[in-house]
């Protein structure tokens, strides 16, 4: 008995190490940004769902994440559009509706902990910061890594889903996107954004994210 309890003991030192993994869920601690006076989502927030309608405008919704999740290296959640924007150019300024689109938002431990708390324009605006924004919507093809026409060399779009309708789970490999668009190893995952896009085509959006989780 000594024995197999020294043996476990032994093997439990070698385990990896614990991954910390959560739901995130759409609750009141979300805030919505709006990019003008006069236009703006509606935004359902529901537990673990969020409700999206954007009928003409454009706004996000964005919630930072708790620190003890900035490790994470994988997120998973559920997304249906019940009523689509057309197919745009996602690399056009101006001209870039899509139907949904979730921004992950990483810093360097160090900034991350001096921005801690930090609302979404002044961590966008952070030289530091690198934002991998995955969408569905635009006509530029399924797992394309665009050029972000906003945020420069900060940021960069992965294409999920082109424009359409219906409903599909994604899987996202943190790590592995951001080495792929930027090089190197992510920093620590800061923030969360949601945000959908009609009013260059002045269309409208209905669609739901849901079961939101990282790790």
């Amino acid at each position: 008995m000594t024995r197999i309890i020294t043996l476990a003991l032994i093997a439990s030192l070698f385990a990896a190490p614990a991954v910390h993994a959560g739901q995130i869920s759409f609750s009141k601690s979300w805030k919505e940004q709006k990019f003008s006076l006069f236009s703006k989502n509606k935004y359902s927030f529901k537990g673990s769902t969020l409700g999206v309608a954007s009928n003409g405008s454009v706004s996000m919704a964005y919630r930072a994440v708790p620190e003890d999740l900035w490790s994470s290296s994988k997120a998973t959640w559920r997304w249906a559009v019940d009523q689509s924007v057309p197919a745009t150019d996602l690399r056009k300024k101006g001209g870039d509706d899509r139907n949904l689109a979730m921004y992950a938002v990483f810093l360097p431990e160090a900034e991350a902990q001096s921005l801690k708390g930090a609302n979404i324009r002044k961590l966008l605006s952070s030289d530091a910061a690198r934002v991998l924004v995955y969408v569905w919507g635009g006509n530029n093809g399924r797992g394309k890594v665009l050029d972000s026409p906003y945020l420069g060399s900060r940021g960069k779009t992965i294409v999920l889903r082109d424009a359409g309708t219906g409903s599909h789970s994604e899987t996202v490999d943190f790590a592995a996107d951001y080495k792929r668009a930027f090089g190197g190893a992510k920093g620590a995952f800061v923030g969360i954004a949601v945000s959908a896009d009609s009013d260059d085509t002045d269309t409208s959006v209905k669609g739901t994210i849901s079961n939101l989780t990282v790790n």
